[in-house]
Formats: structure tokens, sequence, C-alpha cells
């Protein structure tokens, strides 16, 4: 805070120093008036320094005036799950005033969601979209808000022993699980798409459905066995958009590529099939033929680990998948006895015919 006093020549000088910043002004006034004056200016600079030029949180301002920005200036950079955290954020603890926003605020918020029944996998991911929110208000804004307050409240559920990271997929389809799909698909004469040959594709390719309904014709080349992935997924939401990958084509997915493409020059691969269509059609088949917890990103898995059951490195299977980061793919290389066994018998049997 600044200091006047009042000197023997009538004056009054205005002192502030912050030891801490380093931050030091003063000078003489000839009115209090005047004194006054500078004291506020120079106790705000002295704030602006000591929080790295940050602005005060104008009066008022709630948590929802915040989401609205982010979600105005950062349209691109989050998905569907996302965009409902931040739709209940809004709900629950948007009138809220961000100078009002505290630990104690959020920890009664999260009381409240784990005892209405959401998991902490559930309320986590809620507070990972505040922390984006916050986050955002800070740097890009440059208001003097607290960023770890959604971090310190997900820190609070792991002490109470509650849980906040989903555990690790490892789904399959069976053979037989497949084929009562095949099956059940080939009953409907109307169906509009290659719900068969998408999911073979999938199997062969571990490509993410949104990948596949997007491949195009003019991004395949047949005779390199290869075709490019535009705007594959990336941890970074910014670097996505211009995220294109050329990925190699093994002989199974070659050749329902080449199959689908035919004599086409443009469009797509798997012509009029969209990411929503091909998912409801996988859901609803799952449920007919009475498969129990199978999703279509359960298919990329599989792939994944085949490559790895065929011998694949994971430098080779990274090319195929696009994990940037190596351990992500650490999951998909637990193989069982029966894996062991099966790749020493085909080891041997190359052995013997060489």
């Amino acid at each position: 805070m600044a200091s006047i006093t009042t000197l023997p020549s009538g004056k009054f000088r205005v002192t502030v120093r912050h030891h801490t910043t380093g931050f030091y002004k003063n000078g003489s006034f000839a009115t209090m008036a005047e004194a006054r004056a500078a004291a506020v200016a120079w106790d705000a600079e002295a704030l602006a320094a000591k929080t790295g030029n940050l602005r005060t949180v104008p009066k008022g301002a709630t948590l929802s005036d915040l989401i609205d920005r982010y979600i105005e200036d950062t349209p691109k950079t989050y998905g569907r799950s996302k965009r409902l955290s931040l739709e209940l954020l809004k709900r629950e603890l948007g009138s809220i005033q961000l100078s009002k926003l505290s630990a104690v605020v959020l920890n009664d918020w999260v009381d409240k969601r784990l005892k209405a029944g959401a998991g902490g996998v559930t309320v986590s991911m809620y507070l990972s979209a505040l922390s984006s929110v916050l986050s955002f208000g800070k740097h890009a804004r440059r208001l003097n808000i607290d960023v770890d307050l959604a971090k310190n409240a997900r820190k609070a559920i792991t002490y109470r022993g509650i849980t906040t990271r989903p555990a690790e997929r490892t789904r399959e389809p069976t053979a037989d699980e497949l084929a009562k799909l095949y099956a059940h698909w080939a009953s409907k004469p109307l169906l509009k798409n290659p719900m068969e040959t998408i999911c073979k594709f999938a199997l062969a390719s571990s490509m993410r459905l949104g990948e596949i309904v997007n491949l195009n014709v003019e991004d395949f080349d047949p005779e390199a066995s290869t075709i490019w992935i535009r705007s594959r997924k990336h941890p970074d939401p910014n670097i996505k958009a211009t995220n294109d990958q050329l990925v190699p084509l093994l002989p199974d997915a070659l050749a329902i590529v080449k199959e689908m493409v035919g004599k086409r020059k443009k469009g797509k691969v798997f012509e009029g099939a969209t990411r929503v269509a091909v998912s409801a059609s996988f859901t609803k088949a799952v449920a007919a033929c009475g498969i129990k917890d199978l999703h279509f990103h359960d298919l990329r898995h599989a792939a994944t680990a085949q490559f790895f059951r065929d011998g694949l490195d994971i430098p080779t299977a990274s090319l195929l998948t696009g994990h940037r980061d190596w351990a992500m793919l650490r999951r998909y290389t637990k193989v069982t006895p029966a894996d062991v066994l099966a790749k020493y018998k085909r080891q041997s049997r190359q052995d013997e015919s060489a």
C-alpha cells in the first residue's frame, strides 16, 4: 500500500515500495487530492507488477461470462464432450462471480456432484474443462484469476480415495461377435452404409471412425499403397487442422480401398458414409445381436493389438495408428501365452523352410 506523509514544506510525499517485485516510486505533490490520486495509480501499477501485468477481474463478471468468451474465441479447440461439460458448468456455476470463485465453492460443488451419483472420472472431466476456461482467462484475457483452482479441486478428489482416471479399455471383438454383426448387416438389404466393409477396414488399418469416413479418393496412391489422413487427431487441438499424415495401407486395407474406389478419381473412399450414421448403425447392430459392451472404437484397439501380435515394433505401429506418444501404445503390447506360442511356431516354420 502507498504511504502519504506531510513534508515540512507543506507538500505531500507519496511512497510505494514492494520488496518482492522491486517496484518503487515516490514523489511530492502540492495537494492531498493529487497525492491520493497518485497513490491509487501507483498501487495499481505495483499490483500489475506483482501479478505479471494482469488485469483486475471486472466487477460483476461471472464464470458464465468467461465461458461464453472462451467458446467464442476458441471454437475449434474442443469436441462434443467438452462442449457438454461447459454447458453443465454454465448451468451450475455460471452465476458465480469470478472474484468469488474459490476452493471452498468448488469443493462444495464437487460434493454436490458426487452425491448426485457422478463418478470421479466424470467430475474430473468437468474440472478439466473448467481448468481450460480459467487458463484462457488468465493467459488470453490477462485476468488476475487463480488457474490452479480446478487442478486443486481434482487433487482433493484423489485424496478422498476416488479415482479420477478412466480404466484402460482393452475390449476387442471376438470372431463370433464379428460374424453375428456381419450376418445382421447382410440381412438388411436397404442398409445405406457398407458396414461390414467399414468394420473390416477398421480392423485392417486401425483408423478411427472419423478418419475412415473422411478418406479422399484423391489422397489414395494405389501404386505406393498409401493414403493421406487429413487433420488427424493431435494432443494439441490447434495443430489438428494441419496434421495431415501419409500412412501405408497393409494388404487387406489396400484391397478394400481399391474395391471401394474402383475407377473414381475424386470423392470420399466410403462414399456417403458419415460418422454419425456408421456409429448409430454399429450401436444398433450390437444391441440387436445381444453383444455386451462393444464400441466401434474397440476395432481400432483390436487392430493395434494385432499389429504387435504380428511382430511390428512400436515405431512401425505408431506410423499406422498415429500415436505420437509411444507410451500410449504400451497397453496394446500385452500379448497372451497363446500369442507367444503362435509367433514361435511361425518363426520355427520359417526357419525350417529357409
